[in-house]
């Protein structure tokens, strides 16, 4: 309740001076973080577009990115090698990768409604990828701003939580990465043949085939050969799955 009073207080004192629309970044802000910020600019850069420029180089979010990927990345470091003491490197490395990788950075992205905030409009096409630098923005927008201890702390108890870490532990984030090191433990060759195809509608696909040794496993689709490898993996997984156990207990850490 005392935060609360103080937060309201400073921010009807910003709104003195500050413009509408940069008081209506910061009370969003301050909403999603639970501190009230100190440096609007810091937050109109982490929510800017670049844009073309002849004269001047103009403030994007960008470098903010840049530095909240490195924040961001520390953060989740610590607190798993804090969380998992009988962890070994391999598993450390694969948890950090399910919790800062593209996908699961875009889902908090969106979640949040950062791509609200953009302060200024583009004509090309936005990134697939926009909300997941967004919040890497974000990150080092709050590093700068306050601190290093506060920004873990909003970090893990506001925008990722353990218990949304944990919920990732049994993810898997790549089949074709989990089929490599299961194949690798088991000196087995895996490979995949990847061939363009045109089907009937005239669109060009990608069809790949899965082999395990001289053995054909399965084979997937798609319009992109990296997403055509990815579900032929996963299909393999699940085939090679039921003959024999793939996925380690992931409990079983060292």
């Amino acid at each position: 309740m005392e935060l609360q009073k103080y937060i309201s207080k400073f921010l009807a004192k910003r709104k003195k001076n500050l413009s509408e629309k940069d008081y209506h970044l910061s009370n969003e802000i301050t909403k999603i973080i639970g501190y009230p910020i100190h440096n609007i600019n810091l937050y109109r850069e982490a929510f800017s577009l670049k844009t073309p420029s002849k004269f001047k180089q103009n403030n994007n979010y960008e470098r903010l990115e840049f530095l909240g990927d490195s924040v961001l990345g520390t953060i989740i470091s610590c607190h798993l090698f804090a969380t998992y003491p009988n962890a070994n490197e391999g598993y450390l490395t694969q948890m950090k990768s399910k919790i800062v990788n593209r996908k699961n950075l875009n889902k908090l992205g969106t979640e949040l409604g950062l791509a609200n905030f953009l302060q200024n409009e583009s004509n090309t096409t936005l990134s697939e990828n926009l909300a997941g630098n967004l919040f890497e923005s974000l990150v080092g927008a709050i590093y700068l701003d306050l601190d290093y201890d506060t920004c873990k702390k909003i970090v893990l108890e506001r925008l990722l939580t353990p218990s949304e870490i944990n919920k990732l532990e049994n993810k898997i984030v790549s089949y074709k990465g989990l089929l490599l090191e299961w194949s690798q433990k088991k000196k087995l060759c895996i490979r995949y043949e990847t061939v363009e195809e045109m089907q009937g509608n005239k669109n060009l696909v990608f069809r790949t085939h899965v082999w395990l040794e001289e053995e054909r496993i399965s084979n997937a689709t798609d319009t992109s050969k990296k997403k055509a490898e990815e579900k032929a993996a996963q299909r393999a997984f699940y085939i090679l799955n039921k003959k024999q156990c793939i996925l380690e207990n992931p409990k079983d850490h060292t």
